[in-house]
């Protein structure tokens, strides 16, 4: 038994059964026992899962020209990167800024102890500071963006009963156990009210409260800017179809997909796919207008990904030529991973990273 879940086991004895909200929560972020704030290497290949920024460079020098081109554009010099991982994705933008001789202040708030001893070690010598929460930030004008920080956030699980919306709890019988109880809040049901969206009876699907939270203490600290949230997921027309019933809940460990959530807790991610039409539906709610949605291919295609492919010839040139399939190709995270682009208190420009937009129905909000 990992100290997870001898921590779980023992709350849920002295409380009862608990949200698996709750459960994910001390899964993922117990400051002594969990996977993001006791493990510093989970990113990369000896990790359990690969990020766009970890496979190479290529993905921050994207992501450089379309904050410089927003910084320029509305004269405005900082850049928030929230959940900065390892900092690798921080470092290719810095460096890829440094190489056009372009300089702006770039702010880091990291949850996990870990990974902020990583980020501190990689960026030492690199001209940027921490923040430790999102509340804590000064008023922002420019760009904040996350990447692949949401789908990590503790979701609720609920299931469409005869009776009505139930939500998932774990107790504890010799090993942990699922039941269907009342839900815990009344947000569960605004939030589907909200998406004007009603499961069919079976149907069991994630929510995902703190993403909404944390989208409105953001959209405060934003007094003109953009927001970047970069992640796997899709829209409510795509995510609630019948063939994901089930719903999204899946975990990793060393770059496996595993569907027992409930072994070697602790260990592994656990992780859900992003609701993109919740964020912009409440993003509108908190003062935040769409500026554009897409995918990854779309994305990076847009900022000119294809005409800095060297040398295939060359070792450097297959590297590059590898990244770049890895971004772009139909299936893998090219398709998966969407970019939503949410705006506040600026007069609305043309970002060349939207300039090619796909077809796609899961790249309509």
């Amino acid at each position: 038994m990992t100290r997870a879940e001898k921590i779980l086991r023992d709350t849920i004895k002295a409380k009862g059964p608990i949200p698996f909200k709750e459960f994910m929560e001390i899964a993922l972020y117990h400051p002594e026992a969990g996977y993001y704030t006791t493990h510093s290497n989970q990113i990369g290949r000896k990790g359990d899962y690969y990020t766009a920024g970890s496979l190479g460079p290529l993905f921050g020098k994207m992501l450089a020209r379309q904050f410089r081109e927003i910084l320029e554009g509305m004269e405005a010099n900082t850049v928030v990167e929230i959940g900065a991982g390892t900092g690798i994705l921080a470092k290719d933008i810095l460096d890829e800024w440094k190489a056009q001789g372009f300089c702006s202040r770039y702010l880091l708030i990291e949850k996990s102890r870990a990974l902020r001893f990583t980020q501190e070690e990689i960026l030492k010598s690199y001209p940027v500071s921490w923040v430790k929460s999102v509340p804590e930030l000064p008023e922002i004008k420019g760009v904040i963006f996350s990447n692949e920080l949401l789908d990590a956030f503790p979701v609720h699980v609920v299931e469409k009963t005869e009776e009505g919306l139930k939500e998932v709890y774990v107790e504890w019988q010799e090993g942990f156990v699922e039941i269907l109880r009342e839900p815990s809040t009344s947000e569960l049901s605004d939030y589907f009210e909200m998406l004007n969206m009603d499961l069919p009876p079976g149907f069991r699907t994630e929510v995902n409260l703190e993403a909404l939270s944390w989208l409105e203490y953001v959209s405060k600290r934003l007094s003109r800017g953009f927001i970047f949230t970069i992640d796997y997921g899709y829209p409510s027309h795509e995510l609630y179809q019948d063939y994901r019933r089930n719903g999204t809940l899946i975990a990793y460990e060393q770059h496996r997909a595993v569907e027992e959530l409930y072994a070697h807790v602790g260990l592994r991610d656990l992780t859900a796919h992003v609701n993109f039409s919740a964020l912009a539906r409440w993003g509108e709610k908190v003062g935040l207008s769409v500026t554009g949605f897409t995918d990854l291919a779309h994305f990076l295609m847009s900022l000119g990904i294809l005409e800095t492919l060297s040398d295939v010839c060359t070792l450097d040139g297959i590297k590059t030529r590898l990244q770049a399939k890895t971004l772009l190709l139909p299936g893998g995270m090219g398709e998966m991973f969407k970019v939503l682009i949410q705006q506040k208190g600026i007069t609305p420009f043309p970002l060349s990273g939207l300039k090619f937009l796909p077809k796609r129905a899961s790249c309509r909000l």
